[in-house]
This record gives C-alpha cells, sequence and structure tokens, in this order.
C-alpha cells in the first residue's frame, strides 16, 4: 500500500479519537503489592504463560488470549502479575496472585482501552486429567491440559459472567520489541498512571511492554525532565495557575505546583532512568529528544545508566532517539560521540551516515518492505512508531519484516506478537 493511503488512513483515525467522549474508567481493584509469589512459584508461572482459547467470554474478549507474566522489584522485594492480552477492543487483564486461598486463585481487573468498559475478575487455575477438571496443584502430567476459569464482572458490580480459558500453545518466542508510547501509554487513555510519570513506568511490563519511549525536555534551570506537549496544559497536568512552555519554569517550581492528572509529579529523566534500572524489567529505553538545544546532559545521562545497567549485569539499551534536523544537529556537535547509541527517524541516507544502529520510520509511510530489508542487510535494528491501530498492528508483525513496534496501545502489539504462529 502506498504511503499517502497509510497518511490518509492516520488522518481518519487522529480525526476518530479527537471525537472521543470524556469518560471514567477507575481502576476498581485495589492490588495488595505483596512481596513474592505465594503459591504461584517459577514453575507455576513458567506453565501458565501461553496461548489460550477463550470459550465462556469469547463474545466479551475474542476466542484466543495471550497469558504472560511480569514483575517489580521494590528493593529486595519482587511481586508478580499475571497479565492477559486479548483481541477485542485492546483489552488486557492485570492480576495477581490471592494469598489467602488453599487454591491458585487469581484477583484483579479487566480494562478496554478503547472505550470505558472495565470491571474485576477472579479466576482459577485448574487442570483437565484424563477428562475431568480437577484444581490445578502444580504439577502436570502427560496429557493434562491447562484450564483457567471463574468470573467477571461490570465496572463495579458483582462477579457474575463465567469466563473460560484453555491452554492451546506457547507464546511466540520470536524475538520482537513491544515498546510503550510515553513511558506506558496515553493519559487521555484514562490509564491508571499518568504519561510519562515513575508510576507508569512501573505499570509498563503489565501492559505488555518490553520497552519504553520518553520524552525529554529541559526545565528553565537545566533539568532534564519527562514531558511530551509543548506547554504545561489540562490534557496532562492538574489546574494550578502555571500555564505556557514547560521551559519557562524552574524544576523546583514545576515540582511545587505541578502534578499530573493523576497526581504524580513531573520526573526527572534521572529519576525515570533509576526506575527503570532498579524496579522494572525493562529492555529498552528509547529517549525521544522533545527539545531543541545541547545534547550533552541526556547524554551524561545515558552513559551513567547504560554504565549501570552493565554493572548490575542487566540486559538494558538506553538509545538516544534524532527525530529531526535540530536533534540531528545537536548530536553532530556533541564532542564525544562515538559511544553513544543512536536512533534516527529521518531517513536511510542519513541514518546510515549518523552510523545509527537503529532506524525508525513513522509507520504511516507504510511497510517500506525495500527499504526495511536494505537495513537489515546492512545489520540494524529497525522499529517502527507510532502504530496504535489494531489491524495494522497484526499486518506489520505477520510481515515479520521490523524489529519492534512503538505504540499507545503495547496491550494490542503484545497480543498479536505473543499468538503470532511462526
Amino acid at each position: 500500500m502506498k504511503p499517502i493511503i497509510y497518511s490518509l488512513l492516520a488522518l481518519l483515525l487522529i480525526v476518530s479519537l479527537s471525537c472521543r467522549k470524556t469518560y471514567e474508567a477507575l481502576v476498581p481493584y485495589d492490588f495488595t503489592n505483596l512481596p513474592g509469589s505465594g503459591q504461584f512459584g517459577t514453575a507455576v508461572r513458567a506453565v501458565t504463560n501461553g496461548v489460550y482459547t477463550v470459550s465462556n467470554g469469547a463474545s466479551e474478549f475474542g476466542d484466543q488470549v495471550a497469558l504472560k507474566w511480569t514483575y517489580l522489584h521494590n528493593g529486595a522485594d519482587t511481586s508478580y502479575y499475571l497479565s492477559v492480552f486479548t483481541g477485542k477492543d485492546a483489552a488486557y487483564f492485570n492480576l495477581e496472585g490471592t494469598p489467602q486461598t488453599d487454591s491458585l486463585v487469581l484477583g484483579g481487573y479487566w480494562r478496554k482501552l478503547v472505550n470505558d468498559r472495565i470491571g474485576l475478575v477472579q479466576l482459577t487455575l485448574r487442570v483437565k486429567h484424563q477428562g475431568k477438571l480437577q484444581l490445578y496443584k502444580g504439577q502436570l502430567a502427560p496429557g493434562d491440559t491447562m484450564v483457567i476459569d471463574g468470573l467477571y464482572g461490570d465496572k463495579n458490580s458483582s462477579l457474575s459472567h463465567p469466563i473460560t480459558l484453555t491452554y492451546n500453545r506457547p507464546l511466540n518466542s520470536r524475538p520482537f520489541s513491544i515498546m510503550a508510547h510515553r513511558s506506558g501509554g496515553r493519559t487521555s487513555d484514562l490509564l491508571p498512571a499518568s504519561e510519562n510519570s515513575v508510576e507508569i513506568i512501573k505499570l509498563a511490563s503489565r501492559l505488555g511492554a518490553t520497552g519504553i519511549e520518553v520524552d525529554v525536555r529541559y526545565t528553565k534551570d537545566g533539568v532534564p525532565i519527562l514531558y511530551h506537549d509543548n506547554t504545561l496544559n489540562l490534557r496532562l497536568i492538574q489546574k494550578n495557575g502555571l500555564m505556557g512552555p514547560v521551559e519557562d519554569y524552574t524544576y523546583q517550581q514545576l515540582s511545587t505546583f505541578v502534578r499530573l492528572i493523576n497526581g504524580e509529579k513531573i520526573p526527572t529523566l534521572e529519576e525515570a532512568m533509576e526506575t527503570v534500572l532498579n524496579n522494572t524489567a525493562l529492555n529498552f529505553v528509547w529517549l525521544d529528544t522533545k527539545y531543541i538545544g545541547p545534547m550533552d546532559k541526556v547524554q551524561a545521562i545515558q552513559q551513567k545508566y547504560q554504565q549501570k545497567a552493565l554493572q548490575a549485569g542487566r540486559d538494558l539499551r538506553i538509545i538516544i532517539g534524532l527525530p529531526s534536523t535540530e536533534a540531528v544537529d545537536s548530536y553532530k556537535a556533541l564532542a564525544n560521540k562515538e559511544n553513544t547509541p543512536i536512533l534516527c527517524e529521518l531517513d536511510t541516507a542519513l541514518t546510515r551516515s549518523l552510523g545509527a544502529r537503529i532506524w525508525a520510520p513513522r509507520w504511516t509511510l507504510g511497510p517500506q518492505t525495500a527499504e526495511v530489508q536494505a537495513m537489515k542487510a546492512d545489520g540494524l535494528t529497525v522499529f517502527v512508531w507510532t502504530l496504535d491501530e489494531p489491524e495494522f498492528i497484526r499486518e506489520f508483525i505477520g510481515q515479520n519484516q521490523f524489529d519492534g513496534i512503538l505504540s499507545n496501545y503495547s496491550p494490542v502489539v503484545a497480543f498479536y506478537h505473543y499468538t503470532e504462529q511462526p
């Protein structure tokens, strides 16, 4: 399909999304955040991961789902969560083990990102053994099939609708980067945490992401912070009387007077990197340089946390993104740029001339199959941004050309990637 057709489709999507009504979708579940995994030990978590066929509940969530465990570090403690990614209405489940029962029970919530549907869910692990369904006790015999069933409700209503998930096959294991835009997703989609906050970085893995893109700007006194828009505005922050460019305010002013929509402070880039390194299993950070100006402070932070990750034995890549010619000029002006990994969003010739190891075109240019194959033949990684439409996500993953997708809807990318059959 020609790039102009993708651009027109993207324009139609923007228009339709801009007409989306305001709604409330508060998470109806309080996670206990208990450390450890209780009865959900390593072996149980491993056998639970997979693609499942949906019988009861298929009309709400589609006929198959992908289940994947993630975790969150908090000092010496680790909390584990099970996510369910569906192919209908960009829905996902966030679940945790329920320790007060003598069975393997999961509790949490489900949410649809395309509208205001949300509710509670409770599931129990069972096994079909010799044709009979019984509680799962941590052992699978040859021929056994994992079955996860239970009930879900709407908003704050009681659990009343049955749901049954039957194990079908393992998750697709092909290496692929699922990158969450704005550190995890958009504030406008009413996620439980604000975009570009520390809290949503901690949530990103549970939304399916293996990496994140963060938006970097500078305060008036030169502190790199995370913020997407050009100005302080009520789309992203609570009403406080401060308006206009972020760059007009010092970090102390922003820290004291400004709160993001869900009450969080605007984080510094260093706070964000500390969170990625110490709390998450994310393996990729894309530093999107939203500002125009010198790049030395961002470079210093990139190198500091890349070194920390290396010392900690973490599989983590921190890359500076170059989205514009101004950013390219700032990169070229760096005194010592040879060891600074970069990602270029511009044309292939410029990407090659800069020595970038990652090329990242926007998705509205189309699959660009010949260009992608040529860059990959030269040993480059190729990502595409910012792709949110489920049908195009499915198409791009199915073509098996790109190494990753940046999206506001990482649960959708996770669903299509993990359910893809090699």
